[in-house]
């Protein structure tokens, strides 16, 4: 019997332990958009201890009642463990946080002043441009993290270059759960051997853009995203690898990638194959990521992982961390050409790093 839970998974508190600790300074969240990042970003600020809280949702296309439902159901990570009660226009979380809910159109008219919430996640998936993602600073908000990546505002992933954040920026991009797996993977890799040019494919769970059956994609523009995502594996495009040049700009033009989506709820896989400038075995470039992976001085501990198991998707479902390598997938067909496999929880992984960077934002001031 391979022990799974206990030798895949740090602590689980441990993707945030380097990251979270802002002096006991109470990081206060206001999350626009209550779908499936919406509510997964609320239960890992929950899940954070006293570092972080939220105070208000805003979401016009759902009642309380049901904001409470879904929050309390999730098919992919479970019931949630507390208890979730109505109380007039609130959320009551735990018997002991109380999130006000509201249901404005437009972001501006979100009183996210008064309500308490300092930091907006913007997890619509509508505001995802600096001139649209402001509009919440109207109501009062002080910083804007946007789940999505963003054509202008600038782009921030935990333990890449999270460090540049230097206070000034009022909207940011917390980037794609695909950069946010490829990018510390790739900043390992670089700084220890050199990416001369690489591809990415990323296996990529089926998310709430596609359709269950045949019928016209959002758009209209990709017609194979118009098919079922139940019965397909559908190519598509992604900026994914693109945008790591943005957070690593050494990187900038080598990288570049696709996604296939495919019929499963959760859970991703990055497959990269590179060129790398130093030779190296494929057992050196394993070492290397697993030494980053478990060494606790290193800027990608607790959000990049390794493992050895015989290990499937769902043996990744609610991971906290952004990135675990597969070392028994890896290949190398000679020391300078290499195929790395990588998993992530494309829900819950990406969730906890926005909490991450919102907490760091609130650090830096």
């Amino acid at each position: 019997m391979f022990c799974i839970d206990k030798c895949l998974r740090q602590d689980p508190t441990s993707p945030r332990n380097k990251y979270f600790d802002n002096n006991n300074m109470t990081t206060v969240l206001g999350i626009n958009g209550f779908g499936r990042i919406g509510r997964l970003v609320m239960r890992a600020a929950l899940e954070s201890s006293d570092d972080v809280t939220v105070a208000a949702v805003n979401d016009p296309f759902l009642s309380i009642d049901y904001a409470a439902y879904q929050f309390k159901h999730d098919s992919v990570h479970g019931l949630y463990p507390g208890t979730v009660e109505v109380d007039g226009d609130s959320l009551i979380i735990d018997g002991k946080t109380r999130v006000k809910f509201v249901a404005e159109r437009n972001p501006a008219d979100i009183p996210w002043g008064k309500l308490g919430a300092e930091f907006v996640c913007e997890s619509t998936g509508v505001f995802t441009s600096i001139e649209k993602a402001s509009l919440h600073l109207q109501g009062g908000a002080k910083k804007v993290i946007i789940s999505a990546p963003s054509g202008d505002a600038p782009m921030y992933v935990m333990g890449v270059n999270h460090k540049e954040y230097d206070g000034s920026a009022n909207i940011v991009s917390n980037a794609s759960c695909t950069t946010n797996c490829l990018a510390p993977l790739a900043k390992v890799l670089h700084e220890n051997f050199g990416i001369e040019e690489g591809l990415m494919t990323t296996i990529h769970a089926a998310t709430a853009t596609q359709l269950v059956v045949d019928g016209p994609s959002r758009g209209g523009k990709d017609w194979r995203g118009g098919r079922s995502a139940l019965a397909n594996m559908i190519p598509s495009s992604t900026g994914a690898a693109k945008a790591v040049g943005k957070v690593l700009p050494a990187l900038n033009g080598k990288l570049t990638g696709m996604s296939v989506r495919v019929p499963t709820p959760d859970v991703s896989m990055v497959d990269l194959t590179i060129r790398t400038i130093k030779g190296c075995t494929g057992d050196e470039i394993k070492e290397c990521l697993k030494e980053a992976a478990t060494n606790p001085e290193s800027d990608v501990y607790g959000i990049l992982g390794f493992t050895d198991l015989p290990v499937v998707s769902q043996d990744f479902v609610h991971d906290p961390r952004s990135s675990i390598v597969d070392g028994g997938a890896c290949i190398a067909l000679n020391n300078n050409f290499h195929k790395i496999i990588s998993w992530y929880d494309n829900e819950w992984g990406y969730s906890n790093r926005l909490v991450g960077l919102a907490v760091h934002m609130k650090r830096i001031g």
